[in-house]
């Protein structure tokens, strides 16, 4: 078995090694569920694109190191304290790389192989939705959280929210609640669901030379949010986000009046804005959502709810966010509409 290492003079928050032909990723802070920061956004790039001119790699795997999950997103309390000591410019730079990245991935010319197990969110989903092959676990938690911290979903996910069945896109983007192994697959997000045991013989194989279609997976029956359908569908319809909220507040189901108490908590800039987004993304390649989602980042950085909603969840952990407008109906939606003009 190869061991895994940094590469030279990089960090090692990102380790790699080579398994016959197979190439590997892992993500190396645990201690953090392996948050993203600027380093290890650079040293995968640099790594990727190393391996896209080697022969010797026919394959990538990714994955992150310790158990609780592949990456829990970026590092915001890190992408916080950025803005604050070298201004939104810094951040803006930091999401620039990081769009790179997943493109990167995307695109890759050899196929990649992610293994989203447990807690895979916001940046997670950024390195590993795209991938060729994306398995998960059962007990995963996979979401777009970003409306918690005054955010929205970026890293590409309006792509593969707009293109989910019904409207469980919309809801996950709006709402940011997490959706187990099983719903991913529903949903579009991930392709399987294994376990580790299974994860490794899919990379002994392709370190053998087996291809990545030789590796199939069977559809995921009962997946918890198919039973959702039925409100999910109903009352995320629309883009009028005043109007979804309302509808899931009227609902009969007690789980739609549930979403919609999280959706309101939300950051309501955010809400409309990720709404908007997933929209707009469904008429849009994944280029022109990743264009997006840099524009976007722009007023993010500078003027948004995302270091309140940072101080509330992460730093100080009060949850008691202080958000610019007090609800969604306050919401001011030709400023909405602005932030994505090019």
């Amino acid at each position: 078995m190869a061991q895994f290492a940094p590469r030279d003079n990089d960090t090692d928050a990102v380790l790699y090694a080579q398994e016959g032909v197979l190439g590997r990723i892992r993500l190396n802070r645990p201690s953090v569920i392996n948050a993203l920061d600027l380093d290890m956004v650079t040293s995968m790039t640099r790594q990727l694109q190393e391996w896209a001119s080697d022969d010797s790699i026919a394959a990538v795997a990714l994955d992150g190191a310790g158990d609780r999950g592949l990456c829990a997103g970026g590092d915001i309390r890190w992408l916080r304290q950025l803005i604050i000591d070298s201004g939104p410019e810094a951040a803006i730079d930091f999401w620039k790389h990081e769009y790179r990245l997943d493109a990167l991935i995307a695109e890759y010319a050899k196929p990649v192989v992610a293994y989203m197990n447990g807690v895979t969110m916001g940046g997670g989903i950024g390195v590993s939705g795209h991938a060729s092959l994306r398995l998960t676990t059962e007990d995963a938690k996979i979401a777009m959280p970003e409306t918690g911290i005054g955010l929205f979903p970026d890293v590409g996910a309006s792509y593969l929210l707009a293109r989910a069945p019904g409207e469980t896109g919309t809801h996950m983007a709006m709402s940011g609640l997490p959706v187990d192994g099983r719903s991913a697959v529903a949903c579009g997000l991930a392709d399987g669901v294994v376990d580790n045991e299974q994860f490794e013989k899919v990379c002994a194989g392709l370190a053998d030379g087996d291809s990545v279609q030789s590796h199939r997976f069977e559809s995921t029956d009962d997946a918890p949010i198919d039973a959702a359908r039925e409100w999910i569908d109903e009352c995320y319809r629309g883009d009028d986000a005043v109007a979804i909220l309302t509808a899931l507040q009227e609902h009969s189901s007690k789980d739609a009046r549930s979403a919609a108490k999280t959706v309101a908590s939300r950051s309501p800039l955010s809400v409309a804005v990720s709404l908007e987004a997933v929209r707009r993304a469904s008429k849009l390649s994944l280029r022109g959502v990743f264009a997006q989602d840099a524009r976007l980042g722009h007023t993010f950085a500078t003027d948004s709810d995302l270091l309140e909603g940072v101080r509330a969840v992460i730093v100080d952990k009060d949850h008691n966010p202080s958000w610019r407008d007090k609800s969604l109906s306050d919401v001011d939606m030709d400023r909405v509409r602005a932030m994505f003009a090019k």
